[in-house]
């Protein structure tokens, strides 16, 4: 008899429980000092995580959705532009670039590895592209050498939206450190996540990098001296210093997840579901498992047989950009865009967390199994 085993689909305290002390000494220094917003605890932070992810800067901003818009405005992204995203992503993706005045241009998704198709973003391309945003959506990058190559022919920089990647790579380069500029969430379900908001844009060019720490503070370069206009996307010191005491443990929860997910493939293998779709980690890429999506027929009813015994799940995400309300100005129809349609409509997130163990994966397969073959 199967023994009923409730798995959360993240379990945060068990992450934090072996830091509290270090993490509590670090909140407590930066009260000591007093310095809240920005400072020294941003600046070492900076450091650190250019150092980690191979880029010259790394600019921290409150938010990744602030990390992409920042990214967007310090290149000059604005009414009249294009950029083009996929259609299948967090909202943030394709909001920064309406809420700037210029249109999502949308693009199918592979359907293998959920990232935008380097096909349709070839077709996309109009004179009024500015920017390409590709997302290296679950924690697995996009096929960049394909969208570099074209987005260099065009003279069109590339923004990676990378805020569910921190430590994934493609060919060897690390996310964010491949296109023109890279954007990181570090929302506490991530892989590196804060105790609430926290962003960061990573680039190798230093004019851009000045824009970017310019932009962040209401454009002031010095103190209420204005050459533009900016916005308040500054990162807290206490949540920078908490990032800093995960920071040195992200290569090794990482791993964990990517031996979780390896021991769901065996476990999926042995119980011979084959009505379920796995995810697959693409060749000359590494796959950090911020999320592990599989694809099941009937998800409202497996996912509501998963709920009944204790097992979380998720659905990212559900509505594709061209079928949100908010875009129905950009004209698209159901059908447009079949790749994402069908992904949306199939896709459910399972627990991957580090900590998971071998009797929580298990329930969690006898789980899925139970409501497939019902």
């Amino acid at each position: 008899m199967k023994t009923r085993v409730a798995v959360p689909l993240l379990d945060l305290e068990a992450q934090y429980r072996p830091l509290r002390k270090e993490i509590l000494a670090a909140i407590t220094r930066v009260c000591d000092s007093q310095r809240f917003i920005l400072g020294p605890e941003v600046d070492a932070l900076e450091r650190e995580l250019a150092e980690h992810i191979g880029v010259a800067h790394a600019i921290a901003m409150s938010s990744g959705t602030d990390a992409i818009l920042a990214a967007l405005m310090a290149l000059g992204v604005g009414p009249g532009d294009e950029v083009i995203t996929p259609t299948f992503s967090f909202f943030a993706t394709a909001g920064c670039v309406s809420r700037l005045g210029a249109t999502p241009k949308l693009v199918d998704i592979d359907p293998v590895s959920y990232n935008a198709d380097p096909v349709a973003i070839r077709a996309a391309i109009t004179p009024r592209t500015r920017a390409i945003i590709p997302v290296h959506l679950y924690g697995q990058t996009a096929d960049m050498d394909p969208i570099v190559e074209v987005a260099r022919a065009h003279g069109i920089p590339v923004i990676e939206d990378a805020c569910q990647a921190i430590g994934a790579s493609y060919k060897g380069r690390q996310a964010g450190a491949i296109g023109t500029a890279g954007c990181f969430s570090f929302f506490p379900s991530k892989n590196l996540g804060a105790f609430g908001d926290a962003g960061l844009v990573t680039t190798h060019d230093p004019a851009l990098a000045h824009e970017l720490r310019l932009l962040r503070n209401h454009g002031a370069e010095p103190k209420y001296f204005h050459k533009r206009i900016g916005g308040n996307f500054r990162l807290d010191a206490l949540q920078a210093a908490v990032l800093r005491v995960k920071l040195p443990h992200l290569r090794r929860w990482s791993a964990m997840r990517v031996a979780n997910a390896r021991r769901y493939h065996e476990l999926f293998a042995g119980a011979g579901l084959d009505r379920i779709t796995l995810p697959n980690e693409m060749r000359d890429r590494r796959h950090i498992f911020n999320q592990f999506v599989v694809r099941v027929p009937d998800r409202a009813r497996v996912r509501a047989a998963l709920t009944d015994q204790g097992i979380g799940t998720e659905v990212y995400y559900p509505v594709p950009f061209h079928l949100q309300e908010c875009f129905a100005s950009l004209g698209h129809r159901r059908g447009d865009f079949p790749e994402a349609e069908a992904a949306a409509e199939t896709c459910l997130a399972l627990p991957i967390y580090g900590e998971l163990t071998l009797e929580q994966q298990q329930a969690v397969v006898d789980a899925v199994g139970d409501a497939v073959t019902r």
